[in-house]
């Protein structure tokens, strides 16, 4: 029984995933944890740069937060990843430089891949099966069907782009300069 409720929650999570900028709220909201615990080691190497005490936790944890709302709320994923890499480059001065660069690089990464995510994006389609569909075109190109017709009014007489056919651009300009060449004397 564990393995059919396994086998639900799989796919029910990766349809969640897709919906949202997953990998981009993830990594920001990951930056602010590493930000917040960089916050509270007690190493001898740690780098008081700034204003240290409240704003040194509030920034990294309003990362989190807003991380956290990208996931859950991603209609709003342009305003949140904008205050997002201003909360993380704010970092830089209020906690260990950005936690050591990592939390640093972490929130501006998360931020700008949550900014740029595009909903309703086709799914990306691997390089072999780019080939492949690329071969199949070059052979259905090679063998057209004899059921196209060849006159000029049929469906074969339909714009095609190509240099000198009735639809194309330069064919029409062709045909409409030579037609009537009073535009020239004018």
């Amino acid at each position: 029984m564990l393995g059919t409720d396994q086998q639900e929650v799989g796919p029910a999570f990766r349809t969640w995933r897709a919906h949202r900028p997953f990998l981009g709220g993830l990594l920001l909201t990951l930056g602010g944890v590493e930000i917040l615990i960089t916050m509270k080691v007690s190493l001898k190497i740690v780098v008081h740069l700034g204003m240290q005490g409240l704003a040194g936790f509030m920034l990294p944890a309003l990362m989190v937060v807003c991380g956290l709302l990208i996931l859950f709320n991603p209609a709003q994923r342009l305003f949140y990843s904008i205050v997002g890499i201003m909360l993380t480059l704010g970092t830089w001065v209020t906690s260990n430089l950005g936690g050591f660069f990592v939390g640093l690089a972490l929130g501006a990464v998360g931020s700008c891949m949550a900014f740029g995510w595009l909903p309703d994006q086709d799914p990306r389609v691997s390089r072999s099966q780019r080939r492949k569909d690329k071969q199949m075109g070059k052979a259905a190109m090679a063998a057209p069907d004899a059921t196209e017709s060849t006159d000029s009014t049929g469906p074969a007489a339909a714009d095609d782009g190509h240099e000198g056919g009735e639809g194309s651009l330069r064919g029409s300009m062709r045909s409409s300069t030579a037609a009537s060449p009073s535009h020239l004397t004018m």
